[in-house]
């Protein structure tokens, strides 16, 4: 687990200098960036008492997911060591148990993120479990959509030139498909998944 905790601090500070190299002296908020998801992250639980809604449990995930990016690189400006980083996420996991009401824990979550403009490990954590996600999935999950936002960086996103459509379908359901093929256990996974990715994208939008 701590080795797979310091890969994904490893990748997430490479993402955050690709996008800017200085990224840390930037002062972006991260806070914002994880409030705001919580709010689409509700909408995928569902809150509207006038209407029948499931909760969309792939979708939370995906959300929780990219909550973990902001919350990632708000622990890596911290100035902490990557050792104390892995403590403080394994320690949340083995003690942090869910409580069962996903929509009061998701607010004290987005609650706490806006007075402290900081992230709740142990909040975090709740709402993962809430939903029975597991450590390992949680990883995939980051290790799949952090490839995926490298590519679209290596691809144009921020020039506007990458199109998320390939072939008629989005990107996201793309790489849901290439994981499903490929070994998550191998050391090589992410670069795996970042080849196949290209060909495939190689392939569809020539």
């Amino acid at each position: 687990m701590k080795q797979q905790i310091l890969t994904m601090l490893e990748l997430q500070d490479s993402m955050n200098s690709k996008v800017n190299e200085d990224w840390r002296q930037q002062n972006f908020e991260w806070y914002r960036a994880i409030w705001i998801e919580c709010a689409e992250l509700l909408d995928h639980h569902g809150w509207k008492w006038w209407k029948k809604q499931q909760p969309d449990v792939n979708q939370i995930a995906l959300e929780l997911v990219d909550i973990w990016h902001f919350g990632l690189s708000l622990m890596l400006l911290k100035d902490q060591t990557s050792g104390n980083i892995c403590d403080l996420v394994v320690n949340a996991f083995d003690e942090v148990v869910a409580t069962g009401d996903f929509a009061v824990n998701l607010e004290e979550f987005t609650a706490n993120t806006l007075v402290t403009k900081d992230f709740d490990i142990n909040g975090f954590v709740g709402l993962v479990k809430g939903i029975n996600m597991q450590f390992d999935q949680l990883y995939i999950a980051y290790i799949g959509k952090n490839v995926l936002n490298f590519f679209r960086q290596d691809h144009g996103y921020q020039d506007g030139s990458y199109h998320k459509q390939w072939g008629g379908q989005e990107d996201n359901e793309h790489l849901v498909e290439i994981v499903s093929k490929l070994d998550t256990n191998l050391p090589t996974f992410k670069d795996d998944l970042y080849s196949e990715m290209k060909a495939v994208y190689q392939k569809l939008c020539k």
